[in-house]
Parts: C-alpha cells; sequence; structure tokens
C-alpha cells in the first residue's frame, strides 16, 4: 500500500504534467496559429515556440522519472532515458537563457558598442541561436553519453533501486569538469542578461517615479511589472539549478520529504515560467484568448 505522501507526490506530479503540456501547449498552438496566419517568421515567438516545445519534452521525462522514484514504473532503458534528459535539460536551459538574452538586448539601455551591436543584430541571431543550440546539445549528449550514464549510475540508479549495480568504470575529472562547465555556462549567461536587464529597468523606474506626473505614472507601472516578471523567472530559473544540486547531491533520503519536495520544485519551473511568460507577453496572452475562445466556439 503507497504512503500517504507517496500519494500527495503522486498527485501533485500528475498536475504538474497536465499543466507542463497544457500551458506550453497552449504557447505552441497559439503561436503557431500566430505564425501561419501571419506568414512572417517572428524572431520571439519563434524562440518561445521552440521552448514550450522542449518544456513539454522535459516535463514528459520528469514525470516518467518521477513514476520511477515512487517506484510505480519499471526503469527501462535507463541509459537512453538519461542521455535523453541531459539533452532535454539542458536545451531548455540554453533556449531560456537566449530569451533572457532577447529581452535584456531589446529593453535594456546602455551606452556601450557591443550592446548596441546586439540591440541590432539580436533578431536575426536569434534563428542561429536556436539551430546551434541543437547542434550543441546534441553533439555533447552524444560526446558525453558514456560519462552521463556512468554518473548517472553512481549518483541517479541507487536511488532508484537498492540492488542496482554500477559500473566500475569512473569518470575522469576532466570530462566531468566539462560536463559541469556547460551546465553552468548557460547560468552565467543568463545571470548576466538577467542582472544587466534588472538594474537597467531599476534604474529607468527610479527615473521615472521621481519625475511621475500624470501619464507618466503608467509608464512607471509597466516598467515595475516588467521588473517583476524578470525577478519571478530569474527565482525560477536559479531554483532548476538548486534543486537539481540537492538531488543530485543525495543528501536527502529517496522518497523522503525534502526529496520529494525537492523534485516537485524542478518540475514546476517548466510550466511555471510558461505561465509568467503568458501573463508577460501582450501577444502570448492575446494567442490564449483567441485559442480559448476558439475552443468554446467548437463546444
Amino acid at each position: 500500500m503507497l504512503e500517504p505522501l507517496v500519494i500527495i507526490h503522486l498527485l501533485l506530479v500528475m498536475t504538474q504534467l497536465l499543466l507542463g503540456v497544457f500551458v506550453n501547449g497552449v504557447i505552441v498552438v497559439g503561436t503557431g496559429l500566430h505564425l501561419t496566419q501571419s506568414r512572417k517568421t517572428m524572431p520571439l515567438q519563434l524562440l518561445v515556440c521552440c521552448l514550450a516545445v522542449s518544456r513539454i519534452c522535459l516535463q514528459v521525462l520528469l514525470f516518467y522519472l518521477n513514476l520511477v522514484i515512487l517506484p510505480l514504473f519499471e526503469f527501462s532503458s535507463p541509459a537512453a532515458t538519461f542521455t535523453a534528459f541531459t539533452y532535454f535539460n539542458e536545451l531548455t536551459l540554453w533556449l531560456a537563457t537566449w530569451l533572457s538574452v532577447f529581452y535584456c538586448a531589446k529593453i535594456a539601455t546602455f551606452a556601450h558598442p557591443l550592446f548596441s551591436w546586439l540591440k541590432l543584430r539580436i533578431s536575426r541571431l536569434v534563428p542561429q541561436l536556436i539551430v546551434g543550440s541543437l547542434l550543441y546539445t546534441s553533439l555533447t549528449s552524444v560526446f558525453h553519453r558514456k560519462y552521463s550514464w556512468i554518473l548517472s549510475q553512481k549518483f541517479w540508479l541507487s536511488l532508484f533501486s537498492q540492488n542496482a549495480t554500477t559500473q566500475s568504470d569512473e569518470v575522469s575529472t576532466f570530462h566531468f569538469t566539462i560536463m559541469v562547465v556547460e551546465f553552468l555556462l548557460p547560468l552565467f549567461i543568463f545571470l548576466i542578461s538577467a542582472l544587466l536587464l534588472i538594474f537597467s529597468l531599476g534604474r529607468h523606474t527610479q527615473q521615472m517615479m521621481s519625475m511621475a506626473a500624470g501619464g507618466r505614472l503608467a509608464g512607471t507601472r509597466v516598467h515595475f511589472g516588467t521588473l517583476l516578471y524578470i525577478l519571478s523567472f530569474l527565482v525560477l530559473y536559479l531554483s532548476q539549478y538548486v534543486m537539481g544540486a540537492l538531488i543530485f547531491s543525495q543528501i536527502f533520503k529517496i522518497r523522503s520529504f525534502l526529496f520529494l519536495f525537492c523534485t516537485w520544485v524542478l518540475g514546476s519551473y517548466t510550466y511555471g515560467h510558461s505561465i509568467v511568460l503568458i501573463f508577460a507577453s501582450p501577444k502570448l496572452k492575446q494567442n490564449a484568448k483567441k485559442l480559448f475562445f476558439h475552443s468554446k466556439c467548437c463546444q
């Protein structure tokens, strides 16, 4: 018989799966319909659509891993599962990072030649960044397939099965360092772009508040709202790294409250930030409303 904590966690991860697929699905369908109707390739919408698709795949894999953790499902093809999880996890990190860079380049204001160059060319760079991220994560997943699996056996498989045996192979310090750097690199770029954007918005909001009068007050509210959205994005993005590090370190007992809480927070990012994106973007919000209105009319 399942423990009450396991039952609650199962209900939570099932809710996460439904929310993740639904929210990101709304973004994909709404953005796809808009791109089809306009027949124009809009860089921001293309980037958000690719991010939503990768998050749906990651959410499904997280749900599967949660079923294995509980354990309610047999862990078949663990090497392929961990390789796919590593691929989609790293891909979502890079796409979310480029989204932060895009917002920083378009919204922030800095008098620097490099920043001015990026502001003028970021829209044209988006398709190249998406293709580059797909190729990069594919190559790294293939290159590190053996080593990521050894690490998965050593740090993860023991969580899923007490009788699991690990291979005698060891990961060299060089390959382990390379893998860590690969996951920290998007975090480093994301933090730079997010903090620059927060600094720019905060500075501009303070200037507008000191001069607020009449119509300027509405502009101040818009900047303050954007600042809150960026801060929430930053918290969600960092929570994924923190929870992943806590789970990977194995400091919590398998199926304990803290362990299950970390896995729940890790899964919440895939749909939490997508919800923030919908409310923060007028176009995404409009696309979501059109989709809901169309579904009601069809009923």
